[in-house]
């Protein structure tokens, strides 16, 4: 009798860890109206290149029941470095099928106009509008930029920790946008509903170009 209780106990914690958030104490995006972009290249900046050779743009969606790991296989940017982080600029542009995820099923569905719409929508863009100094969380900056998602251009505020080095420049971050602010609005079925925060991870090595 015992064990069958100890079983019943354990089962329901793996039960509880797997449904819960993965947005759980992330940084929040402040998302609001798009802003007016700088220059796309200031005068006297290097050009560090960002492809998936050594960069990675990840996510995590989640249900009530569990979640699940996404990625965008294609995508291409730029990092225009001026010797001071906060006067530099980035963006990326990322082809929205090539996004993959841990289930062969899922991905052809976000794929279809309930999600991304990847024939309506063929690319999602990222272009930075200020870069400042400390961030949420221990960051090392906070980037504001214009996030193109699902046909939908919204201004986003995250945190970074970005570190320059002669030949390269790294940005790591985690935060989580709300899907729905970008018309992403589809809610799952009624007893597994879909929740609204995204966890983004951003994994970017930008090398002179």
């Amino acid at each position: 009798m015992r064990l069958g209780v100890l079983t019943m106990v354990l089962t329901g914690l793996m039960l509880v860890a797997a449904c819960g958030n993965p947005a759980t104490n992330k940084s929040q995006a402040v998302t609001g109206e798009a802003q007016t972009a700088p220059s796309a290249q200031p005068a006297g900046a290097q050009t560090y290149a960002i492809t998936p050779a050594n960069s990675k743009i990840g996510f995590v969606g989640s249900k009530v029941t569990g979640s699940h790991n996404g990625s965008f296989e294609k995508f291409s940017g730029e990092t225009h470095y001026t010797g001071d982080v906060t006067t530099s600029h980035v963006t990326i542009t990322m082809e929205s099928d090539s996004i993959t995820t841990d289930d062969a099923g899922l991905t052809k569905h976000l794929k279809t106009p309930d999600f991304f719409d990847v024939a309506k929508y063929p690319q999602a863009k990222f272009e930075s509008t200020a870069i400042k100094a400390g961030g949420d969380k221990g960051a090392s900056h906070t980037i504001t930029g214009n996030l193109t998602l699902h046909g939908v251009t919204k201004s986003v505020t995250f945190p970074a920790t970005i570190a320059v080095a002669p030949d390269a420049i790294t940005v790591d971050s985690t935060f989580t946008i709300n899907r729905k602010d970008f018309g992403i609005n589809y809610a799952g079925a009624a007893d597994n509903l879909i929740r609204d925060d995204v966890v983004l991870t951003l994994k970017v090595k930008a090398t002179k170009a």
